[in-house]
């Protein structure tokens, strides 16, 4: 029995020194500052505490959905002229981000247009001819839910990429349960709203295109130049002024509307300088796969115009002069030395599927953070302080044994969110103010019964036994039915919501562990050093 005991001690103890060094790690020291600085350091404190940035995004999928009916319209494009099939024009209809139209078929391919189609496209789009001359795909319902999901989960994707870049530690990103395509986004220990607004919003697709007319000082002078009609398979861009050299006007060019490089053909970018002018520039490079390709356009277009494209505006228009395989720069105009940096940090994470808008936005001042940690801190230890006075008054002896089993139960939901890097906020301490009154509950119901057992002239080791073994099956009950309420908490719930479900988790099953075996434990050692029916103190 001894022996038995002195197990459970040495259990006891080693997980009272594994949870310490969870909570504090190795100190630099035994000072007050340094045991402080130590703790800070291995848990993360939440927005709501620590300060910080709160956003609730907007994500347009619809735009999704539109720009890869503009892809597939100029595939289709292509595929029928490789069938050897001419048409009128095919383009993403008008009206709807998620039908493609094409015109001026010839009605005596309908069969061959109806096999081309449905070759590739008929397992994501309804395919209906009306006159033969005249076809219509339609993106089936359930393919635009799945891009709008994987929109939704690429812009969360990116998002992450790009704050992970600026260095904050414990960022909540993630999909915001109270809206549609929503997401929450949570930034402790940033308040540089305007940053984080350029960072997050610009959705950074580079695009290289063919450059087939200009410049002309506005659309209108375009146009009339292009007889009043633009091909349906070219675009009309805007080179800002200022871009191609400080005092450069506003000027449009005419460009092919399918990209030779897109944007996710990028795989790296890089701020250097111009070794002629000194400034800022961003270094490009490309896939192999695109570099190959890209290659063999400027090798067989040499003379003719490239424009980079960037969120739709040029960024500069080139000649061709000799062959280009996987590298290119983007200077000049007003770029500085933070703008190149973030340049080229969202061209390295890539474009955002869709363009995104603020719902929500808030900055919380560190000081907030400081009253509510200082406030908080100091409810925690005042209620323990006089549920452990509680507990010595009213049941005397053995409420030293609850309130060992009270401090190791704190010590063990510390640790565990030291070792795990969870996140504690405001909720989060209410929730280890309730994990304390959940853990006197136990052992109050614990007490009771071994009283019961007692009064009813049971021996000190029967009725504690006996009081552990009837209180089990309530005890299991209650931590039970509370876990699972904070499993839903956890599913459903957002940020604080989440670290009140995570905090009040841990402490109720550190809890169990306390008030059952640590608890028993103290009883049997106790009950050891005592004469055969001396009386317990309880």
């Amino acid at each position: 029995m001894r022996k038995n005991l002195n197990t459970k001690i040495i259990v006891i103890l080693a997980a009272l020194a594994i949870c310490v060094f969870g909570i504090t790690g190795i100190p630099h020291g035994v000072t007050p500052a340094a045991l402080k600085n130590a703790l800070v350091s291995r848990i993360n404190l939440g927005l709501d505490l620590r300060g910080g940035t709160h956003l609730v995004l907007q994500v347009h999928v619809e735009e999704a959905v539109g720009a890869t009916a503009d892809s597939d319209a100029a595939r289709i494009q292509t595929e029928l002229q490789q069938a050897g099939i001419t048409v009128g024009s095919v383009v993403r209809d008008p009206q709807r981000t998620d039908a493609i139209q094409i015109q001026g078929a010839p009605a005596d391919r309908v069969g061959d247009i109806r096999t081309t189609l449905n070759n590739r496209y008929s397992s994501q789009y309804d395919i209906t001819s009306s006159s033969g001359t005249s076809w219509t795909l339609t993106m089936k319902p359930t393919a635009v839910r799945d891009l709008e999901q994987r929109t939704l989960e690429q812009a969360i994707e990116t998002i992450r990429t790009r704050i992970d870049s600026l260095g904050v530690s414990e960022p909540v990103i993630q999909e915001y349960n109270l809206g549609s395509n929503q997401i929450l986004v949570e930034l402790p220990g940033v308040d540089d709203l305007a940053r984080v607004h350029d960072i997050i919003q610009s959705t950074a697709r580079l695009e290289i295109h063919e450059v087939q007319g200009g410049p002309w000082p506005d659309e209108a002078a375009a146009l009339q130049a292009l007889g009043g009609n633009l091909p349906y398979d070219s675009v009309l861009l805007h080179e800002p002024a200022g871009t191609a050299s400080p005092n450069s006007p506003d000027q449009v060019y005419q460009v092919k509307k399918a990209p030779e490089v897109a944007g996710t053909d990028i795989r790296d970018a890089q701020t250097g300088r111009n070794p002629n002018t000194n400034e800022p520039q961003v270094v490009f490079y490309l896939t192999h796969a695109a570099g190959d390709h890209f290659a063999d356009f400027t090798g067989a277009n040499k003379g003719k115009s490239l424009g980079i494209v960037l969120d739709n505006k040029l960024r500069e228009v080139a000649t061709i002069r000799d062959q280009i395989r996987d590298t290119g720069t983007i200077s000049g105009g007003a770029m500085g030395e933070q703008q190149a940096k973030d340049l080229s940090m969202l061209l390295r994470t890539g474009a955002l599927p869709a363009s995104i808008s603020y719902l929500q936005e808030s900055t919380i001042g560190p000081s907030l953070g400081a009253d509510s940690i200082r406030e908080g801190v100091m409810a925690s230890v005042v209620g323990m302080l006089v549920v452990m006075v509680f507990m010595l008054v009213y049941y005397r002896g053995a409420g030293i044994n609850a309130d060992l089993a009270l401090f190791l139960n704190l010590v063990i939901l510390l640790g565990f969110m030291g070792y795990s890097g969870s996140t504690l906020t405001l909720p989060g301490i209410a929730g280890v103010i309730l994990t304390i009154g959940m853990g006197v509950d136990s052992n109050v119901l614990i007490f009771e019964r071994i009283r019961e057992e007692l009064h009813a002239g049971k021996s000190p080791a029967a009725a504690v036994d006996q009081g552990f073994a009837h209180a089990w099956t309530t005890i299991i009950d209650t931590h039970v039915t509370t876990i699972v309420s904070a499993a839903i908490l956890f599913i459903f719930g957002t940020g604080p919501v989440r670290g009140f479900a995570v905090t009040l988790t841990i402490g109720l099953l550190a809890n169990l562990f306390t008030a059952v075996f640590v608890s028993r434990v103290i009883f049997d050692s106790n009950l050891n050093r005592k004469q055969r029916g001396e009386a317990l103190s309880i």
